[in-house]
Order: C-alpha cells, then sequence, then structure tokens
C-alpha cells in the first residue's frame, strides 16, 4: 500500500491544493476498508465516506450537496463542512469539517460519477461482481435490513446504468487474502510499475 500511496502523493492537485481520490465500486465490495488502509498509508489521510452524503430520501440525489458542501470549498483551499447524514435517526447531524488535506479519499457507491470526476485526481474501482458485493453487503448488515437492501440493488443498477464508473477507473483494485492487488483501469495507462500484488511480496505500488 505505501506504494501506491507514493504514487498518489506524487500527482498533481486536483481540486484546488488537493489531490481527490475516489474510491468506487457496488456496495458490500470492500470499499471502506480499502479506503481506510489507504488513508493509513497516506499518513492519515481524511476520508470522507459518501454514507454520509446520501440519505433514505437520496440514495444517489446528492451531487448538489456534495459539490457545495465539499468540492467547491477544497476547489477554494478552504476547509469543507458536510452535515453527516445519521441512518438510524434518519436526519443529518451537525457539520464537520475536511481540511484540504494533500490527499483527500472520497469512498462510496458514486464517487467515479460523472460529475465527480473532473475533480478527481485518480478515480479506483474494487473489482468485485455486484452479486458478490450485494451478497455480502446483505450478510454483513443482517436480516433487519433487508427491506432496505432490495430498494437500494434497484437504485444501485439505475445509478450505474445512466452513470457508469468502472469504465472510467483508473486503476481497479483486488482484494486478496493478504493485502490487494492494483492493476491499470480501463482509463489508465498500463505501465510496468501497475501491475503488482501486495500479498506476494514487496510491490512498486502497495
Amino acid at each position: 500500500m505505501s506504494g501506491l500511496a507514493r504514487l498518489l502523493r506524487g500527482l498533481p492537485p486536483s481540486c484546488g491544493p488537493v489531490r481527490l481520490i475516489g474510491v468506487d465500486g457496488h456496495a458490500g465490495s470492500g470499499k471502506t476498508t480499502f479506503a481506510g488502509r489507504l488513508a493509513d498509508a497516506l499518513g492519515g489521510a481524511p476520508v470522507l465516506h459518501l454514507d454520509d452524503i446520501a440519505s433514505h430520501d437520496e440514495l444517489f440525489a446528492w451531487t448538489g450537496r456534495l459539490l457545495s458542501q465539499v468540492i467547491e470549498p477544497l476547489g477554494r483551499g478552504e476547509s469543507a463542512h458536510y452535515a453527516p447524514y445519521d441512518w438510524r435517526a434518519r436526519r443529518f447531524g451537525p457539520p464537520r469539517p475536511l481540511p484540504p488535506a494533500p490527499v483527500v479519499v472520497v469512498e462510496g457507491v458514486g464517487a467515479g460519477r460523472r460529475a465527480l470526476r473532473p475533480h478527481l485526481a485518480r478515480l479506483l474501482w474494487l473489482e468485485l461482481p455486484h452479486e458478490d458485493a450485494w451478497a455480502r453487503g446483505q450478510l454483513r448488515d443482517g436480516e433487519e435490513q433487508q427491506e432496505f437492501w432490495a430498494g437500494w440493488v434497484r437504485a444501485e443498477r439505475r445509478h450505474f446504468a445512466d452513470d457508469p464508473t468502472r469504465p472510467f477507473a483508473d486503476l481497479l483494485v483486488h482484494a486478496l487474502p493478504r493485502g490487494y492487488e492494483v492493476l491499470p483501469g480501463p482509463a489508465g495507462q498500463p505501465g510496468p510499475d501497475q501491475d503488482v500484488t501486495d500479498g506476494d511480496g514487496p510491490s512498486p505500488l502497495c
């Protein structure tokens, strides 16, 4: 992961002074875990979870809120302040700061949507088929969330049909028994330092 962190830190800023890194994939694909490990490798980079931006009423219709609360302030070199959504209480909480750090990770379904891509330094896609990802997510959330998952699956299908992410990913991330494999994505340029595996020992990216 340290090699990937070095690569990302070396990119030119994409949103004001910030290198904004998008981590997208199907619900249940492991985005939150990967983003957390990447943030640690980046020395404690801030992570914005899109679950904090979405809501029951706006599973995917949150673009305007993300742009006004996060992207525009960061683009000016200012701290962003967004109101995280409480999924149990079904309401938005008090504003939370997000500083214009050198690298900020944005993770969640829709992190690579077309409205956000112009502001990203790199877009990463967690490579797991939607059937497997959704099965993992439902197992994680338990029986009490079955009704929510039924609605979510329909909404996610509609979202990616209208606004796909994977074709625009710079890098594809595969979870391994130990670590991750990072490969060039459809939008990436293959190179000798991109076909790497962190499960078999040291590598340039992970």
